[in-house]
C-alpha cells in the first residue's frame, strides 16, 4: 500500500505522487486511503508548507479502474441493491480525495496527460491546478454510470459550462480549462514542471497560519453556497448511476467485451439505450 503514492519533502513542499504509471494511476480504494494518509502526515510535519499532487507515468490519473470495477464488477450490487451501503464506500472515497481541499496546508494538482473521470475529482480537490496545455481534463461517465462526487464542476465553472461538460461527458484541454477558470494555469508540457516549483516556491515562503487563515476564510465560502450538501446529493446519484437499468447494462457490456471496448463506446457518442438492453455484438463494435 506504501507503494501506491510517492511521497517526498524538500524545500517546504511535499510532493506526493499516484503511483500506478502502469494502470495510468487509476484509482482504487486502496489509493484513496493511502492519499488521505499522506495528505495528513504533510499537515502534521512542520517541515511541509504546501503540498504538490502529481501522477508517475504518462497520466495524472485515468480515473477509477475499470479493470476492477466494470469488468470484474467489484462494488456492483445485485438488482435489489442498498444505496446506502454504496454511498457509505463512494462518500468515504469523495471525502479522502477532499482531504486535499480541507488540508490546512495548500495543494497544487499538477497535471499532465490525463485528469479525467474519477482522476478529475482529485485534481479539482486541490485548491490550485496547473496543467500542461495539450493534458485533457473531464468526467465522461456522466454519459452513463457515474456522477462526479466531489461536484467541484459547478463551483469552478459555473452552472451553464457545468452542464456543457457534464451534459456531453466531453473533455477540453487546458488551455480551454484555464481560459474558462476550471483551472489555474496551462503551460506548454516541457514547462509545467518549472510553473509549479514557481507558484509553490512563492506559496511556500508565507508563513503556515496566515496560508490556513486566507485557505480556511475562502473555503468557507464555498461551504455556505451549500457545498457539503450538493457532494451528499452527487453521491448518492453516483450509486444510482452505476445501479441503474443503463448503468448495468454499461458495467455488462464490459464484462462481456472489456472496459476499453465499452468506454470507446460511450465516448463515441454511440447509443446507449434507455432501459438497459441487449449488449453489443462483436459485429456492432466493428462497426464504423
Amino acid at each position: 500500500m506504501s507503494d501506491l503514492i510517492g511521497y517526498e519533502v524538500r524545500g517546504r513542499k511535499a510532493y506526493l505522487t499516484l503511483n500506478r504509471p502502469d494502470r495510468l494511476n487509476a484509482i482504487t480504494a486502496e489509493l484513496a486511503r493511502r492519499l488521505r494518509e499522506l495528505v495528513d502526515r504533510a499537515n502534521d510535519d512542520p517541515a511541509v508548507r504546501v503540498i504538490v499532487l502529481q501522477g508517475a507515468g504518462r497520466a495524472f490519473s485515468a480515473g477509477y479502474d475499470l479493470k476492477q470495477y466494470a469488468e470484474r464488477g467489484d462494488l456492483t450490487q445485485p438488482p435489489v441493491w442498498d444505496p446506502i451501503q454504496d454511498y457509505q464506500h463512494m462518500k468515504r472515497n469523495t471525502d479522502d480525495f477532499f482531504t486535499l481541499w480541507r488540508s490546512l496546508k495548500p495543494t497544487i494538482a499538477k497535471v499532465h496527460g490525463y485528469a479525467v473521470a474519477g482522476g478529475s475529482d482529485i485534481a479539482l480537490s486541490c485548491d490550485l491546478v496547473v496543467m500542461a496545455d495539450d493534458a485533457r481534463i473531464g468526467y465522461m461517465p456522466a454519459r452513463v454510470w457515474g456522477c462526479p462526487t466531489t461536484a467541484m464542476w459547478v463551483y469552478r465553472l459555473g452552472a451553464e459550462r457545468a452542464k456543457r461538460m457534464l451534459l456531453t461527458g466531453d473533455t477540453i484541454d487546458g488551455t480551454t480549462a484555464a481560459a474558462w477558470g476550471l483551472v489555474l494555469q496551462a503551460v506548454p508540457a516541457a514547462e509545467l514542471d518549472d510553473a509549479v516549483e514557481a507558484l509553490a516556491d512563492r506559496i511556500a515562503g508565507v508563513p503556515v497560519n496566515q496560508l490556513a487563515m486566507q485557505k480556511l476564510m475562502i473555503n468557507q465560502a464555498y461551504d455556505n453556497m451549500g457545498l457539503s450538501g450538493t457532494q451528499i446529493l452527487a453521491t448518492l446519484f453516483d450509486g444510482i448511476t452505476r445501479h441503474s437499468p443503463e448503468g448495468r447494462w454499461f458495467q455488462e457490456f464490459a464484462a462481456e467485451h472489456g472496459f476499453p471496448a465499452a468506454v470507446r463506446w460511450r465516448d463515441a457518442g454511440r447509443p446507449i439505450p434507455d432501459g438497459g438492453g441487449p449488449i453489443p455484438t462483436r459485429a456492432q463494435l466493428d462497426e464504423e
